[in-house]
């Protein structure tokens, strides 16, 4: 239906209290990338939410009427988003109602490299929500504005250990002695869907725990997200990755994004 039409409840507790969860899908000529995954988190997502998930076949029906709109379109932005639905004002839920949404938008690819720097708040990666995609984002609203004052384009996440955690809607990557490596799921990031594709589709990458510091000495960073993709970061806290005349993207970072780019073609649903 046309957005116009579109109408859920003011007392829906998506709206009043953050009660939900989403995912967004990259959509290129009307075919929604990796909707396995996304699925599958989702419903990971709202199993950890107490939530009640559709049908699959409800949602891959739903997501394929939306992506038939913006099939003439060469990138779109597919959202999928379930809520505990209607109930009262405050935290008590009414057991077994959700409401979905499934909705579409076009979006340019973003070009070039990005700039970001480290913002003071903490990732909690002992918190009940956390590693779930869920719909409170006041927070990383918070964080990205305060990115975009400092000039930057994304804001970086440190957990309440002291270790890099992730972006605002990103996870994150440093090469380090020519190897590229990513904070373990134990730091609080979320399971991101491409950061597991890089993971899978370029094994000389790996997971462990990274410091903060790390970043000031890497040789390159780069950040993975769906509608992202592999995109190199040219400065973090204003000094570039590698020094001055580093090269950006670095070659470890060309790499990375040539195995994502051949396995995304090679399937475009991978499980």
């Amino acid at each position: 239906m046309a957005a116009a039409e579109a109408r859920i409840s003011v007392f829906d507790r998506g709206l009043t209290v953050g009660d939900g969860v989403f995912e967004t899908i990259k959509v290129a000529a009307g075919v929604p990338f990796a909707l396995t995954r996304h699925l599958d988190r989702l419903g990971a997502s709202a199993t950890a939410m107490g939530l009640v998930t559709p049908r699959e076949q409800m949602l891959r029906e739903a997501a394929a009427a939306v992506c038939r709109g913006v099939a003439h379109l060469d990138l779109a932005r597919l959202r999928i988003t379930l809520t505990s639905g209607p109930g009262p004002i405050g935290s008590a839920r009414i057991a077994g109602r959700t409401t979905l949404l499934v909705t579409a938008a076009p979006f340019t690819a973003r070009a070039g490299a990005e700039s970001v720097v480290v913002v003071p708040w903490r990732r909690n990666e002992h918190g009940a929500t956390t590693g779930v995609k869920t719909t409170s984002y006041a927070e990383n609203v918070v964080a990205l504005a305060a990115a975009h004052r400092a000039g930057a384009g994304e804001a970086l996440l440190v957990n309440t250990a002291g270790e890099l955690c992730e972006g605002t809607g990103s996870n994150v990557f440093c090469v380090l002695d020519g190897v590229a490596v990513t904070p373990p799921l134990s730091s609080g990031c979320l399971a991101g869907v491409t950061r597991a594709l890089v993971l899978a589709w370029y094994p000389d990458a790996v997971e462990r725990v990274l410091d903060p510091g790390e970043l000031r000495r890497a040789e390159e960073v780069f950040l993975t997200a769906s509608t992202r993709g592999v995109q190199a970061v040219e400065a973090v806290d204003g000094m570039r990755p590698g020094g001055p005349a580093a090269m950006v993207p670095g070659p470890v970072t060309r790499a990375v994004a040539a195995a994502y780019a051949a396995g995304a073609a090679r399937d475009p649903d991978p499980r």
